[in-house]
């Protein structure tokens, strides 16, 4: 399916990278073509759908000098994280539960306490702050999105209205405010300029903080074909040795890692910092070496694979709807914008995605221009089927939707091949 052309917008607003975001090596190696997508997050009002709708390239690239997998498109940092930016974290229970586990662990083993200061970057809504304010353990959020400050502001967590890099570190260090914690989740991989959130995450940790980065980890990305996961927004792809020679190259060592597969399609916890290397750490980077994560023939077949799902999922739905059945989705998140405009799947195929956050209700997903629902809908309409669009909630939403499964509904679920449950 062709993408319209792009708008003087997207030819004006993207650049290309030829050298690595980390490393800065100029031996890019492109495994992946997605096409020309509209940025994930930028979703459409009713007003607005028969207007010019800016597209950008997106291709994603190994570099065979430090182990890094990014996207070599650049998108200005205001218009996918301050203007189009929706998402709120404290609308996933399961991710609320996640995080309350991590900060009390912190508390108890860090032994945080009233003289202690815990920095998180991309704070969003203060959804895991909260946690160590009510604990009386000092905290600061930083985080560029005026609605998610707001809304942390409003829930007693002090935040700070700006993007994190070292010069904001230097800043906040000249002021005496020196962590003893760092929480970066979800972040990491959001930023362009790598080197200076690292070196600002050295400049603000006191000697023997710690730094605990969680992020899509790129093994599972590709092993389970998580090609949804690669956005805009997404600038690159970690493995525990790109994470590593990164850290390196800031004074700081990746010195333990936590796997939990079923957070967001696979998910690591990296712990960062002066201290000794742990066992978790020896472990990974020994894995990933032997499982061939370091070459890029681990990356080569990725593409065709891809390929493969786009072309199956459009024939099982095309196949339901000669069959009279009704198609819904799950999901408005930015996955579901890569997932719905790489495959094609418009109005067409899917009468409407619904979505537990409010903000977006009553908007259209980008590019393919879907409307969007409070998660209501699906009952009061029921029909047969519901792409699992945010697949990566797959267990939390199947618990919530116990009554729509009742009465006969069905899931579709379309990673890492299409499947009905």
């Amino acid at each position: 399916m062709p993408s319209p052309a792009p708008s003087t917008a997207a030819a004006e607003g993207v650049t290309t990278i030829e050298r690595c975001r980390s490393c800065d090596s100029d031996r890019l190696e492109i495994f992946l073509d997605l096409g020309e997508l509209p940025l994930p997050d930028a979703l459409v009002a009713a007003e607005d759908l028969d207007g010019p709708e800016a597209r950008y390239p997106l291709d994603v690239a190994f570099c065979p000098d430090c182990t890094l997998v990014q996207i070599r498109q650049e998108v200005p940092p205001e218009q996918l994280f301050v203007h189009n930016n929706l998402y709120f974290s404290s609308f996933s229970s399961g991710l609320l539960a996640h995080c309350q586990e991590h900060a009390l662990g912190l508390i108890a083993s860090r032994g945080l306490g009233a003289d202690s200061l815990v920095v998180e970057v991309a704070s969003n809504d203060g959804y895991m702050l909260k946690n160590f304010v009510e604990h009386g353990v000092p905290a600061l959020g930083i985080d560029p999105g005026p609605p998610q400050a707001a809304a942390a502001i409003a829930a007693g967590v002090p935040t700070l209205q700006e993007f994190f890099d070292a010069g904001v570190a230097r800043r906040l260090r000249d002021e005496g405010r020196v962590a003893d914690v760092i929480i970066a989740n979800n972040v990491m991989a959001h930023t362009p300029t790598l080197n200076s959130f690292v070196e600002g995450l050295s400049i603000m940790l006191a000697d023997d903080g710690i730094a605990t980065i969680e992020n899509t980890y790129v093994k599972d990305l590709i092993d389970h074909c998580e090609f949804d996961t690669i956005y805009h927004e997404h600038f690159s792809y970690f493995s525990c040795t790109a994470v590593d020679r990164l850290m390196r190259r800031h004074g700081l060592k990746l010195l333990a890692v936590d796997h939990f597969p079923a957070l967001q399609g696979g998910s690591l916890r990296w712990t960062v910092g002066r201290g000794e290397v742990q066992e978790s750490a020896k472990a990974f980077l020994a894995a990933e070496q032997a499982d061939g994560l370091t070459a890029f023939d681990y990356y080569r077949s990725f593409g065709r694979r891809v390929e493969g799902i786009r072309r199956d999922l459009r024939a099982l739905l095309m196949r339901l709807r000669a069959g009279g059945q009704r198609v819904a989705g799950y999901g408005a998140a930015a996955k579901g914008s890569t997932l719905l405009n790489y495959t094609g799947v418009d109005t067409g195929l899917l009468d409407y995605v619904v979505d537990r956050n409010v903000h977006k209700h009553g908007l259209h997903m980008p590019g393919v221009h879907v409307p969007i629902s409070a998660p209501e809908r699906l009952l009061e309409e029921q029909p047969d089927y519901v792409l699992l669009v945010a697949w990566n909630y797959r267990d939390e939403v199947i618990r919530q939707q116990a009554e729509y499964l009742e009465r006969g509904g069905r899931f579709i679920v379309p990673v890492p091949s299409p499947e009905i449950l």
